[in-house]
């Protein structure tokens, strides 16, 4: 069903009723269910109408055994018995007998209760029956309803679509030309090859009968590199559904691990000192300067319940993700699955707390840049607040002046790093601009794989058009970067640490 109640207009089709696939008849289950159902209400409305008569029964046959004994006081005070009497006492209940009943009255509907005027036990068995045949019909009415479901999904098929190129053969013939292969799969031949083979070989990618590993990983880059949704690859490959949820899936599954083992630093104790540090600009001042920290705000699809949760200050749903940058634009750690209404302090106490582990700590004397969203404290350097910071201000107003622009302009060329890998990485996987109505857990495993496929790219030294572009001009920030993102308010300056903000000065 439509998550708006409406359907859609034929003029948003992305499709012809000519070029759609073949659709499935209606189920044969459903027509068993619904006659199933028809007759259930008859039976139903029946059983209701044989009670409601009983009903009526037994309240007529109570009324005439109060008249009964109401006439019987009569004849007695008639005959002269006083009411205190227990001769009156006597003929008011004896009259309950059904002998004398029946002499009062002439009552048909009498014959077989009891005194007290309960049902007899013929009645009581025939409830009984009612009930259990009621239980009996829900049990069945369950049974039926379960087997339906899963006779629609796993028995009742579409008949096999035939296409003059199958989904294999899609896959093939655009990986064969190089243009077409970085166009659809955000990648060059060699390192699609060097990708798959890497996924087959250590993180369980495998053929299925129905696909290849080939085309899964095809189908997969292609959906998250020009976010194509599950209907538009169900027409393109002549895919069922089913099967390109699976085939999603399963990449997915295999680059969540890949993602635990490449998305970390390179050297974990963080001995060498950068090329980029050894320019002059920040040279000897930011030897110690091992990487950059900021959030980035990923646009979701949620449902209506969850809006308010996801809703950033920009107006939209969004998931807060932390990321750990070093300067080769790699990420080293990530955080993803936040609600975009977090603030991003939070986020970041709840990676070097909760993922402590895993977080990749400066060592002594080694820091990270931030920006003004942080406090300055040990190991995480942030700028002068109230002070110009981002390099566009520069451009616009001139050079910087004085101790705290200088420090600030230096600061930002060298922090816009990860601004830059968020930028390549949005840039390049264009299913981060708006990710689909999935959960949100698997909404940040589809942003963690993205990652893991951007520091692949990366650590293979194969030329990218993307990187490149970034490598050319350490200043060109992708416009992608700025997607979605609300803006940063200072941190309270009660919360920085007096030595790091004399190691600034």
């Amino acid at each position: 069903m439509s998550s708006s109640g409406h359907k859609r207009a034929s003029s948003t089709s992305t499709r012809s009723t000519a070029d759609s696939p073949i659709k499935k008849r209606q189920s044969p289950m459903l027509k068993v269910m619904k006659q199933y159902l028809s007759m259930s209400a008859r039976q139903s409305a029946q059983r209701n109408m044989f009670l409601k008569e009983l009903g009526g029964k037994k309240e007529t046959a109570e009324a005439k055994l109060e008249d009964a004994i109401k006439k019987a006081q009569q004849l007695a005070k008639q005959a002269g018995l006083d009411e205190s009497s227990p001769e009156f006492y006597a003929v008011s209940h004896i009259c309950k007998d059904e002998a004398l009943i029946k002499f009062f009255i002439n009552m048909e509907t009498a014959e077989g209760r009891d005194l007290d005027g309960r049902l007899d036990s013929s009645d009581e068995e025939v409830l009984q029956l009612l009930n259990e045949d009621a239980k009996h019909e829900k049990q069945v009415m369950e049974t039926i309803f379960f087997f339906g479901m899963y006779h629609d999904t796993y028995m009742h098929k579409s008949r096999r679509r035939t296409s003059p190129e199958s989904g294999h053969e899609w896959v093939m013939r655009n990986i064969a030309d190089e243009t077409e292969c970085y166009k659809m799969f955000r990648m060059t031949l060699p390192m699609f090859y060097r990708l798959h083979d890497l996924l087959v070989q250590s993180y369980g990618l495998k053929s299925t009968s129905k696909s290849n590993s080939m085309e899964a990983l095809g189908m997969f880059l292609w959906m998250v590199g020009a976010s194509q949704s599950v209907r538009q690859v169900d027409n393109r490959l002549q895919r069922s559904p089913e099967t390109v949820h699976r085939n999603f899936g399963n990449v997915l599954k295999c680059l969540v691990k890949l993602a635990a083992d490449i998305i970390r630093p390179v050297d974990p104790d963080f001995k060498t000192v950068h090329r980029r540090l050894q320019c002059p600009r920040f040279r000897p001042h930011f030897n110690d300067c091992i990487g950059a920290i900021d959030g980035t705000h990923v646009e979701v699809v949620v449902t209506n319940d969850k809006k308010v949760q996801y809703l950033c200050r920009k107006g939209h749903t969004t998931q807060n993700v932390l990321a750990v940058v070093d300067f080769e634009m790699r990420f080293t750690f990530v955080l993803a699955g936040w609600p975009g209404s977090v603030h991003d302090m939070r986020v970041f106490n709840d990676a070097i707390n909760k993922y402590k582990k895993r977080f990749p700590h400066p060592p002594l004397g080694k820091y990270y840049l931030v920006d003004s969203g942080y406090p300055n404290r040990a190991d995480y350097l942030a700028p002068y607040k109230g002070t110009k910071y981002h390099l566009p201000e520069f451009r616009n107003s001139g050079m910087p002046k004085g101790m705290k622009e200088t420090f600030n302009f230096a600061h930002s060329s060298l922090r816009n790093v990860v601004e830059r890998a968020f930028g390549v990485l949005k840039m390049k996987w264009r299913m981060l601009l708006k990710v689909p109505r999935y959960p949100p857990a698997k909404q940040a495993r589809i942003i963690i794989a993205c990652m893991a496929l951007h520091n692949f790219i990366r650590e293979s030294k194969l030329m990218d058009e993307h990187f490149d572009r970034c490598d050319r001009d350490e200043h060109y920030v992708p416009i992608e970067a700025s997607i979605s993102q609300p803006r940063i308010g200072d941190m309270d300056r009660l919360d920085e640490d007096r030595n790091m903000n004399e190691f600034r000065d």
